[in-house]
């Protein structure tokens, strides 16, 4: 299996290309080819539109990149008890981007770590998805209340494509607050003592091929309470 963990490929909600920056689009022309047959995997299984309107938003990201699949299927709680079937005749999975947990509750639940067992395809993850992707999950609080919630449960079981514990969209949450508390300095800081967590923008991705990962691009490693930037734009590393 070909791996592709991003934060978010797309430029926007208006023109719906890649960005390509840190080689993802050449990478992905690479190992993506036409009439690959695409899966589409939704974050919440229950919230019909966003996923059909989302996967169509993709699909047209890939076709003006100059990638046109034979056929895009979607796999939410509409079809879940054909997730094997769906996922042996998919050759790239797209796993979305939504609240971690919901999705992690349902790749539970369709047992998909252990359908990725014998897919040797393409997958990119996106936000959670990537999130979701990690062996084991930093499910950092999202909404209001998680944050000050004794019950949250903050480390989740993942799909175990990679022991990186990704935080996406560094540009734009490095500054929240939530629930009171800042959410990195306050949250995830002190959960990162005795572990690391990677904190990556849009446009860097983790590249997994024949054993091997590359950190493409910016990022910022918090470890211990410490965050300290390890790499930046056009820079590859290994982890």
């Amino acid at each position: 299996m070909v791996c592709f963990l991003t934060s978010v490929p797309l430029t926007d909600r208006v023109t719906f290309g890649f960005k390509d920056v840190n080689g993802f689009l050449t990478e992905m022309k690479n190992e993506v080819k036409d009439n690959f047959r695409a899966l589409f995997i939704c974050s919440d299984p229950d919230c019909h539109e966003k996923t059909d309107k989302f996967s169509t938003e993709v699909r047209e990201s890939f076709e003006k990149s100059g990638i046109r699949f034979s056929q895009m299927e979607i796999l939410d709680g509409r079809n879940k008890q054909c997730a094997g079937q769906l996922v042996e005749n998919s050759d790239f999975i797209i796993l979305t981007g939504g609240h971690v947990p919901t999705q992690n509750k349902f790749f539970e639940e369709i047992g998909l770590k252990g359908l990725l067992g014998n897919f040797d395809g393409v997958l990119m993850g996106m936000s959670a998805g990537t999130m979701n992707s990690a062996e084991v999950v930093y499910a950092h609080p999202e909404l209001d209340g998680e944050a000050t919630d004794p019950e949250y449960r903050r480390f989740l079981k993942g799909l175990g494509l990679t022991k990186a514990m990704i935080l996406p969209h560094y540009q734009d949450k490095k500054d929240d607050v939530l629930d009171g508390l800042r959410v990195f300095e306050d949250i995830a800081y002190p959960d990162s003592m005795g572990r690391e967590f990677y904190a990556i923008p849009d446009g860097s991705y983790i590249f997994i091929k024949d054993g091997r990962q590359e950190l493409r691009g910016e990022a910022w490693l918090i470890k211990d309470g410490v965050c300290e930037k390890i790499s930046d734009v056009g820079e590859k590393i290994i982890i």
